[in-house]
């Protein structure tokens, strides 16, 4: 294993910089620009210098024995002054020792997962916790790289497995008497993870959404005050506001975080029939957008919805637009103009998506959510087996079977294929 190093802390001027080492040489490496190092979990103050004797930076130092570092492996930090020209001359001193090489994105942590300081799932939640925007975001993300998980992961590997061997007792001792009720105890086992699992992969399409963002669409008929509502909520000219009808063209999206959770709000190209053929692809688009979206808000003219509208479904609301011109505003008015009706807008939203948020369970990856249903699949044959009370080794398999798929979650078997893509997101240094 090659000895690794690289800035551990943000990029550009900083009042301190974090370089750390890693592998089975950091400590002759750091030794040899820092003289000796202080005792195991303990910070010293060293003068750095290059291999010709150069003063470069005096830095606060701490060494992490193997088994007690975050990677696994001997891992020595050095705090140096935040300036650029500073990290670049320590970084220089490393890199011209044979024996170390800078590391690749991601590979400090690559590094803990082979050593088994974290699995799988818990990586992929640091790296949530990293790109974490919301309170919700940064919630969830913790529980994953708690390890949470992982810890499921192991109470239904450990029912399956002493379910498993219960139908392989009943064909390796069938001539000895068994408990009689062999087959219903393990068929009680396999149902009762099968609906543990069932709940888990439920929650995850809103996991995802607060991971990525829920989708709210302002839905309406061209010149309803959409955009005009957008900008309102953007606190910006977001989007082209025209008393020309059909203005927007394109989805124009904003971010904000409504009650903790990540919002993507969509203004959508009004929904009308017309000759005109750009936008009549803007329309069709936006009538996708739209069915796609977690939620709708629709804006009626007049109380009038618009012809090609979609579908209303659980949890959509519906306004006045344009209550600013009305002598006696409605209740269910609102106004992008003035603001009117727009906090009581966001706060319905909020509410509407914490309850679905509330059905997110620990998984929050698409890679989680095959995992288990691959699970699910697999319990399911072993449940009508048992039912039948035929072919118990048939069972027995679907169940290790069932067994494979959950250790991916954590990295057990088979994530070759799928390291990359995990990695993907994490920075030099991490």
């Amino acid at each position: 294993m090659k000895t690794i190093f690289a800035l551990s802390s943000a990029k550009g001027k900083s009042g301190v910089a974090v370089i750390r080492i890693s592998g089975p040489a950091a400590t002759d490496a750091a030794r040899s620009i820092a003289g000796y190092l202080p005792p195991p979990k303990q910070v010293s103050l060293r003068k750095l210098q290059s291999l010709s004797g150069e003063h470069l930076d005096t830095s606060l130092i701490l060494f992490l024995p193997h088994g007690n570092s975050y990677t696994g492996y001997d891992t020595v930090e050095f705090h140096v002054h935040g300036g650029i020209a500073t990290i670049k001359s320590v970084l220089i001193a490393l890199s011209r020792l044979d024996y170390l090489r800078m590391a690749e994105p991601g590979e400090f942590t690559l590094q803990a997962l082979m050593n088994g300081r974290l699995d799988l799932a818990e990586i992929e939640g640091l790296g949530d916790l990293i790109q974490a925007e919301t309170e919700a975001q940064r919630r969830q993300a913790l529980r994953l790289f708690s390890g949470a998980l992982g810890n499921k992961v192991k109470m239904w590997r450990s029912n399956l497995t002493k379910c498993a061997a219960l139908l392989e007792a009943s064909l390796d001792f069938s001539d000895e008497e068994l408990p009689p009720n062999l087959f219903d105890q393990a068929l009680e086992v396999l149902t009762n993870a099968y609906l543990s699992l069932r709940e888990e992969s439920v929650g995850i399409k809103y996991a995802e959404r607060i991971r990525e963002g829920f989708e709210v669409a302002i839905v309406g008929a061209p010149n309803t005050g959409k955009s005009t509502l957008l900008n309102y909520l953007a606190g910006r000219d977001a989007a082209i506001t025209s008393e020309r009808a059909g203005t927007t063209r394109d989805v124009i999206e904003i971010r904000m975080e409504l009650g903790g959770l990540p919002v993507i709000i969509l203004d959508l190209a009004g929904l009308r029939e017309t000759n005109d053929p750009v936008e009549k692809i803007g329309v069709e688009k936006s009538y996708q957008r739209a069915n796609d979206a977690d939620l709708r808000v629709f804006l009626l003219d007049k109380g009038i919805m618009p012809k090609k509208s979609p579908a209303f479904q659980k949890g959509d609301l519906i306004l006045q637009a344009k209550a600013d011109l009305f002598h006696f505003p409605p209740v269910d008015g609102i106004s992008g103009k003035t603001g009117l009706g727009v906090n009581s807008l966001t706060e319905a939203i909020a509410k509407e998506l914490e309850t679905r948020s509330q059905t997110a369970m620990t998984a929050a990856h698409a890679r989680h959510g095959a995992a288990i249903k691959a699970a699910m699949k697999h319990l399911n044959d072993a449940i009508n087996c048992l039912k039948a009370r035929n072919h118990p080794e048939i069972a027995a398999e679907d169940m290790r079977l069932s067994i494979r798929e959950l250790e991916t979650l954590i990295g057990y078997v088979d994530i070759e294929n799928i390291l990359d893509e995990v990695f993907a997101g994490f920075c030099i240094g991490k």
